[in-house]
């Protein structure tokens, strides 16, 4: 009910008191959830029959991007060329629905190896709002699915209700996290490796792909972090136990001069992270694109029924 309240009000509420007041909060959460939170340490319990990742790698290493509003479309292009120019590929998730998203854009974004995918439909917050509501939409959201050729989804806000989600023409769902006590909808699912949601008619269902990295805006706007510490701890810890790091990098928020604002971060914080992984675990991770890692667990979780 509260969340709903929320969602109603927002709009009227400036954005500059939104970020303060949920500053304020974060503040008094981070002390609450110490040993809990970058890192639960139950969640590194290891899948049933596990055999590790392709070619012996340590660790997975999955990047994807929301894309909240206009602006941060219009800087997506930068974005994968600078990971691009540094060796990775990611997804780009899209909202259908809340702004002009280029059909140049997504095929420029697909023949540099990259992923397309979509985030919601709208971006208000009320996708899960009612069993109506979740239905009416996700018949539009399956139309964008097929119409972008993707087959993965991430709702907005990271709600999620993974029984719902199974109406949706969909791989895999980015929706969840092992453990993030800042999100709306707070429950972790406490593992830092994928997981399948089984359909009703037992057939083989979508794969869950948890962030087990803090979403950037948590961590430079919110908690106002000068560097990136946060994931380069839980980095390792990750490698060490052998599960999936993947992190949200919300384009909308990126500084590409190198420049803080209230609402953006320097671009250098991030690409300083993705060195750290490219010289530290050099040869050691497996970065992959959302659709190639459903892929694996796909098969993996069939050949461990077997």
């Amino acid at each position: 009910m509260i969340k709903k309240i929320f969602y109603i009000l927002k709009p009227f509420i400036p954005r500059s008191l939104q970020i303060y007041l949920r500053r304020k909060l974060v503040s008094r959460q981070r002390k609450i959830f110490k040993d809990t939170w970058p890192i639960l340490p139950s969640s590194a319990q290891k899948p049933a029959i596990w055999n590790g990742w392709p070619d012996g790698k340590d660790f997975a290493f999955v990047i994807t991007h929301d894309v909240e509003l206009q602006g941060g479309h219009d800087k997506c292009k930068q974005l994968m060329q600078i990971e691009k120019d540094l060796g990775f590929v990611s997804s780009f998730n899209f909202v259908p629905e809340g702004y002009n998203v280029s059909a140049e854009l997504r095929k420029h974004l697909k023949e540099n190896g990259f992923e397309v995918g979509v985030h919601g439909l709208n971006h208000d917050g009320k996708l899960f709002s009612s069993k109506k509501v979740f239905d009416y939409r996700a018949n539009k959201i399956n139309k964008y699915i097929k119409e972008w050729n993707s087959v993965g989804f991430r709702a907005p806000a990271m709600h999620h209700n993974l029984e719902w989600l199974k109406q949706l023409d969909i791989e895999y769902d980015l929706s969840t996290f092992d453990t993030d006590p800042f999100e709306p909808q707070s429950d972790g699912v406490g593992t830092i490796f994928p997981f399948v949601v089984n359909r009703n008619n037992m057939q083989d269902g979508y794969v869950e792909l948890p962030y087990t990295l803090v979403q950037d805006f948590t961590v430079f706007i919110l908690m106002e972090e000068k560097d990136n510490s946060i994931w380069e701890k839980k980095l390792d810890w990750i490698a060490e136990n052998g599960g999936m790091a993947l992190i949200n990098v919300h384009p909308d928020y990126i500084n590409f001069e190198n420049k803080a604002s209230l609402e953006e971060y320097p671009i250098e914080y991030y690409t300083d992270f993705l060195k750290f992984v490219k010289i530290n675990y050099a040869n050691n991770y497996w970065n992959v694109l959302p659709m190639e890692l459903s892929s694996f667990w796909t098969r993996y979780s069939n050949n461990t029924k077997n």
